[in-house]
């Protein structure tokens, strides 16, 4: 239901009244995973609850609950029949709970949608929790980090973009993110990095470069890329072994940055940095689904 709080919450404070649907349990292959919810308001839909697949039946279920207020909790997919019958195709089983969004599910909303920690129970069965964003910090402000700020902001993460130079790090460029003008390394030292952080140095300036990524590689951050040729990776490994880091540790850093997509322009660029920080996030291959065996929706 987090995933979709401003859209909601929109509704709600334009006086719809709205039901909410949520898949409180998924076994076997489905598109979307647990805490996915879609709303509905008699005439609109907001959101998928399982990429297009049981949207039409579970519509049926709303405007039962929009009709009595009573909550309900339906099954798809139990067998094959059933599965195809609601366009299951790809198979899975899907439990759904479909109730009303009353004022103690719109106040967590809203706490989740100001980025603070909440808690919902969406029935006995299933309680939803937001954490915090995940944070992205990025050293360099160019037009490749622009590209990237805009696409983590639409994946959720909560950016931080730091250069030293205030006449490139402006509002007009870093729109909706956390700007620093200060010495990178110096403004990494003082931050509370968790391993729910990525850190991409797309900088190329030798005065602080080796410096930086020797801190974040030494911080508990889950990723740690920098960008460059890699003829400026070998010279960034040797000055990095120069100032003490072991193997172990070198290993960690994402350089070249990305993912070998193809990618020249800064959009494109964007894409394969983030898919690469994802696959990090994941533990997963990043190599085409078509070469990987098993279940393709891993189930957390």
């Amino acid at each position: 239901m987090f995933e979709i709080a401003d859209r909601l919450l929109a509704a709600h404070d334009d006086g719809r009244t709205l039901v909410v649907a949520t898949a409180i349990a998924i076994e076997g292959s489905a598109p979307r995973t647990v805490g996915t919810s879609m709303g509905f308001d008699g005439t609109a839909v907001i959101g998928s609850i399982a990429g297009g697949c049981v949207e039409g039946a579970v519509v049926e279920v709303c405007e039962l609950v929009l009709a009595d207020g009573e909550p309900r909790t339906v099954d798809f997919g139990v067998t094959d029949d059933e599965a195809f019958e609601v366009g299951l195709s790809c198979g899975g089983e899907l439990r759904i709970h479909v109730r009303l969004l009353d004022e103690v599910a719109v106040a967590a909303l809203r706490d989740a949608e100001a980025g603070l920690e909440a808690s919902l129970e969406v029935c006995s069965e299933y309680t939803e929790v937001a954490r915090q964003p995940e944070r992205f910090i990025i050293f360099g402000a160019m037009e490749y980090a622009a590209a990237l700020s805009v696409a983590a902001i639409a994946l959720g993460f909560r950016v931080t973009v730091c250069d030293p130079r205030p006449l490139f790090l402006t509002e007009e460029r870093f729109p909706g993110v956390e700007r620093i003008v200060e010495w990178p390394p110096v403004y990494l030292t003082r931050q509370e990095i968790d391993e729910r952080t990525a850190i991409a140095v797309l900088s190329h300036d030798d005065r602080f470069d080796a410096q930086l990524i020797q801190i974040a590689l030494a911080s508990p951050a889950r990723y740690v890329g920098a960008m460059g040729s890699r003829l400026t990776h070998s010279r960034r490994v040797e000055a990095l072994e120069e100032r003490g880091v072991d193997a172990a540790t070198l290993a960690r850093l994402h350089s070249p940055i990305g993912l070998d997509l193809g990618a020249s322009t800064p959009a494109e660029t964007a894409v394969s940095i983030l898919a690469d920080v994802l696959a990090a996030r994941s533990g997963a291959t990043a190599r085409p689904l078509a070469l990987t065996e098993g279940s393709i929706h891993v189930r957390g």
